[in-house]
Parts: C-alpha cells; structure tokens; sequence
C-alpha cells in the first residue's frame, strides 16, 4: 500500500490521533498545522490524499485546497467542526472530494479514505495505452483508457471525483442517472441524502465543459430524476 497521506489541523492531538490511525492502516503520514505548511508539502512531498481541517492559522483550510487544486488533482477530504450543509457544499465547490464532520469515527474516517484512495488509483497512470475506447460526443471526445476528457480539442483538468463521473456518463450517453445512483457508482458506498454532494460535482464539470454553464448543452439534469450527458446528434 504505503499511499502518502498528508494531515494538516492546527490542533495537534488530533493530528497524531489521525496519524496513528491511519499509520496502522499501513498508510504513510505527513503533519502539517497551518495552511501553508499544507501547501509547501502538498509542493515537495510524493502526496496522495489530503486530510485537512478548514479553521487554521496562516491560512485556513478552504484557500489551501483552492491553491493546492491549482496544481494537483489528487483527493482531499475537508475536516471541520461545522455540519451546516452549506459549509459542506463550500468545501466541495472550492475543490474538496469529501467532507468530514467532527466528531467523526475512526471507522468512517479511515472508509472515506480508502474510499478517495481507490478512486484516485483506479484512474492509473494516464500515460499508458493510447488505442481504443475513444467517445465523441459534439464538441466532447473521451478517450476510455487515458481516461482523459477533451473539449473543443483541448484536454480538461478534472478531479479523480470528476472524472468518475465524468466517465459514468460519457460511456452511458443520453442515460439519466439519479443522484444516488451516481453516488453509489463513484463513492463506491450507499448513499446519504447525496443530492448536494453530487450536484456540486456535476456543477464543477459543467463549469469546465460548457460554453455557457448556466445554459449547459452537454451536462443536464432532469428535474426528479437526476442527471445525464445529452448524446449529440452529429459527431465531430
């Protein structure tokens, strides 16, 4: 196994707690206590998952993940205190893959983990094999085995949560897929009022595929039922 993961809290007991358990999973740790310890590690350090708390010193937990998303895809579950469902749906937006509530379960803590874990290495290495599977879709092509996505030509960044999805309904074009199926499907557990989870996803995407994503003309929601990527008559 040996994935880095790095955990970033300014309380530091609940850094060596995470540390331990996670440790004993046969993970290795990084600790960090503020923001920008985050961000220079997240820089030097071969990091595969970020465990980070949103209220820290320096710089708090939500800028860290918007400035570390600028430069990495890889998973990161946001630790805080606050339930309100708007401070989860801000997390996401800024770039968050999951959202943790304090207190939380070593259990569930370690599940959400391994979780993201699988998810970002199911990806694989997106150098290898360039041959088959590639899907056009209008002005979208995707290409099955590099898992990469393309708009108007030019390749789009996605999270490891995005491109799941995003490979979902690429390979099922025209499909409607409720919210919780998409959750199932990509968060790889049965899901708990997933409606916002998702959503905030499928509006990250939209905002890097469409022309106009207030007006998407790919990525759509069917209102009650959920969400599909409308299939295109003429193929370029």
């Amino acid at each position: 196994m040996n994935e880095c993961v790095l955990v970033v809290d300014d309380d530091r007991e609940i850094v060596k707690a995470i540390a331990i358990l996670l440790r004993k999973e046969g993970y290795r740790v990084l600790e960090a206590y503020d923001g920008l310890k985050a961000l220079e590690l997240a820089a030097e350090q071969s990091v595969q998952l970020i465990l980070i708390d949103v209220m820290m010193p320096k710089l708090d937990g939500l800028s860290a993940v918007m400035k570390i998303r600028e430069r990495r895809n890889l998973p990161i579950i946001v630790l805080s205190a606050k339930s309100e469902e708007t401070d989860k749906i801000l997390g996401l937006s800024m770039g968050a893959d999951d959202y943790v509530t304090k207190p939380f379960s070593p259990q569930e803590l370690v599940a959400r983990v391994r979780s993201q874990l699988r998810r970002y290495t199911s990806l694989g290495d997106i150098n290898t094999a360039l041959s088959s599977g590639e899907i056009h879709n209008g002005r979208l092509s995707y290409n099955t085995e590099e898992r990469l996505l393309r708009a108007d030509g030019d390749p789009v960044k996605l999270t490891a949560t995005e491109t799941k999805i995003v490979d979902l309904l690429m390979r099922n074009l025209g499909r409607i897929f409720p919210a919780e199926e998409i959750y199932r499907r990509v968060w790889e557990e049965e899901a708990f009022a997933p409606e916002n989870t998702v959503m905030v996803h499928i509006r990250r995407i939209r905002e890097k595929i469409e022309l106009n994503p207030k007006e998407p003309e790919y990525l759509k929601v069917v209102w009650g039922i959920g969400y599909k990527i409308e299939k295109m008559e003429s193929h370029t």
